[in-house]
């Protein structure tokens, strides 16, 4: 068997714009296919702005990744996809990931050899290598990754004060070597990352897209005091404190949705 993908690529109105491993991101100039003269205002601005439609491809060679459900747009080869799930228990503990995470019970898995194309998203798609690593990630982000990554519920170290806070009290979170593909609310080139070493950062928002587990995160009072905190006028700050490395959206407060293109 064999397959040649034309006009993808070799496209004058598709750019590269990262590529690891057999995870590639292709990102579209503009969208040409205008009917009325609103889209064509529409579609110049938004391109003009940098909100352009991108899209994942992934090339499996005899490897396997899960996807987020309902991601998967077209794929083409010798693919076989199964749910991953193993039996009643399971879809239980899936179902409660989900529930607590903001993701969706049932990753499915892809394995073989092929493409593997994703719907198109105006958000913007990060492709991170973790090596050996455990990142925690906030609800709505993971997309795709590869098997050899473990993905699990992370609970936050301090669950009242992270109740406090308003924020959620779990996350998915992944865990070992692979690539890992996200889609975020911000462009790499906007990211923030801040490297701690038995530190402490304090943040005044749901600013912070991911973590290093190591660190611990709680949320607390701004000031030592009760009138401290009043008379700084922040109030309640997330607190990531330790060893760990923390990345920051600072001209994009959470939660935002997560998702493909509204029809």
């Amino acid at each position: 068997m064999a397959y040649t993908i034309n006009n993808l690529k070799d496209n004058d109105n598709v750019v590269i714009k990262e590529q690891l491993g057999g995870f590639t991101v292709i990102e579209y100039k503009e969208d040409l296919s205008n009917t009325t003269m609103t889209e064509a205002q529409n579609n110049f601005f938004m391109s003009k702005s940098n909100m352009r439609n991108k899209q994942l491809m992934v090339e499996l060679n005899n490897s396997e990744i899960m996807l987020s459900a309902g991601a998967m747009q077209y794929m083409i080869g010798n693919i076989e996809l199964t749910t991953g799930i193993k039996g009643v228990g399971g879809l239980m503990r899936n179902l409660v990931s989900s529930a607590v995470t903001g993701t969706s019970a049932v990753k499915p898995l892809y394995k073989g050899t092929g493409t593997i194309l994703t719907e198109t998203t105006y958000k913007y798609l990060w492709l991170i290598d973790v090596d050996n690593d455990h990142i925690v990630m906030e609800d709505g982000m993971f997309l795709a990754c590869e098997t050899t990554l473990e993905l699990a519920v992370t609970a936050r170290k301090n669950l009242s004060s992270a109740a406090l806070g308003g924020e959620g009290l779990f996350n998915l979170s992944a865990k070992g070597k692979g690539i890992l593909a996200l889609e975020a609310p911000i462009p790499t080139e906007e990211a923030v990352v801040i490297e701690l070493e038995n530190d402490v950062l304090k943040v005044d928002g749901s600013f912070a897209l991911m973590w290093s587990n190591s660190l611990d995160f709680t949320v607390e009072k701004s000031g030592k005091t009760k009138m401290g905190s009043l008379a700084t006028g922040e109030g309640l700050v997330n607190v990531y404190r330790g060893t760990g490395m923390v990345w920051l959206a600072p001209l994009r407060s959470l939660p935002y949705k997560v998702g493909p293109n509204p029809s």
